[in-house]
């Protein structure tokens, strides 16, 4: 096959920065996606309707001139956050979900949830409305070793969490172990789970095999490869539960080679390129346009874009930038370590 064409993409978790950052990255996604779910882990985060309306307009006054972008917001998740606030949001058309960090879970999740009875009258509401509940699921303790805490937030926080309350619609965001892969597939109703771009790709030798390699770093880490190929088998499965959300995270190049370097991979630009050279390579291209396209829209309760996009194979490699200046300073480009020729074909 030399060319697929599938309606529009859309990412189901994506990190915009605000500032310069937000004005460097955000035509690599409104070039690429229709939509996307923003992640609210700002500084300060957004908490409250009224800082997600205000972090919409950022976004929009951002976008380059004539492209089409539907940025879906959501609300960071805190022991403070109100009931009444999150319902009226929704009810306003403007919050999409609200979002769940552990507290020190990842960048910029000080902020968030350390006691979850504290958390219980929102999270009550939300299954009351149908609001969804998007989760960082890995728990903090710090006994737990990093490579297992999906696992152990599965069966400590959000088994329970489901268990009282199952008409709470969850996605597990980023899963990256096979264990959260098996428990999504057990679930018989209101459980679904978004996988990125790099967790397909890169395993855990990626960032510490020939040397510490920062720009592979991210949380969750990437895992044993046995946990990356049930992501692809999944991915590539067209289960609906499964679909794209790149956590595409820029971080500017200093942040990232330090002595305590932040994580994230910065995969917008790309991710459409390589998720078609993963899916060749599984012999499901036909299945690339419900993981990107459809699966994820259905999950939120939307209708799928109606504008096609084509991407085409391409016989010399599609040169992508390996770092994008932004205004607030050099971002480095997710490298997938292999040749990319698949190329969406622009009009």
């Amino acid at each position: 096959m030399q060319s697929i064409t599938i309606r529009r993409p859309d990412d189901w978790h994506l990190h915009l920065r605000d500032g310069a950052m937000l004005v460097g990255v955000i035509g690599d996604t409104s070039r690429n996606f229709a939509r996307a779910i923003i992640m609210p882990n700002l500084v300060p985060p957004v908490v409250t309707t009224a800082d997600a309306k205000a972090y919409r307009a950022r976004i929009i006054e951002a976008l380059p001139s004539g492209d089409r972008f539907e940025p879906l917001m959501t609300l960071y998740l805190t022991e403070h956050t109100s009931a009444d606030d999150v319902e009226e949001g929704k009810k306003s058309g403007l919050i999409t979900a609200v979002k769940l960090y552990p507290a020190g879970a990842t960048t910029n999740s000080h902020s968030g949830v350390r006691d979850m009875e504290k958390a219980m009258p929102v999270l009550e509401r939300m299954a009351k409305i149908g609001l969804p509940l998007c989760v960082h699921g890995e728990v903090t303790t710090p006994e737990v070793d990093i490579f297992d805490r999906e696992a152990v937030f599965i069966e400590t926080v959000l088994d329970p969490l489901r268990e009282r309350l199952p008409e709470l619609k969850v996605t597990m965001e980023h899963v990256t172990t096979a264990d959260g892969i098996d428990y999504i597939k057990s679930s018989k109703a209101n459980l679904a789970g978004s996988i990125t771009t790099h967790h397909l790709i890169i395993n855990r030798n990626a960032i510490l095999v020939g040397g510490v390699r920062p720009h592979y770093y991210c949380l969750p880490v990437a895992k044993r490869e046995t946990h990356r190929l049930a992501l692809r088998v999944a991915a590539v499965s067209g289960d609906k539960r499964f679909f794209l959300g790149t956590d595409s995270a820029p971080h500017i190049d200093p942040l990232k080679e330090c002595a305590c370097g932040c994580a994230g991979i910065y995969s917008s630009i790309n991710t459409m390129s390589c998720l078609a050279h993963v899916f060749e390579q599984e012999g499901a291209l036909d299945k690339l346009e419900a993981f990107v396209s459809l699966n994820g829209p259905a999950w939120y309760g939307l209708s799928p874009n109606e504008e096609r996009v084509t991407l085409v194979k391409r016989d010399v490699p599609v040169s992508y930038p390996t770092k994008i200046e932004t205004g607030a300073g050099t971002v480095t480009v997710f490298d997938p370590m292999f040749p990319l020729h698949w190329d969406v074909e622009r009009s």
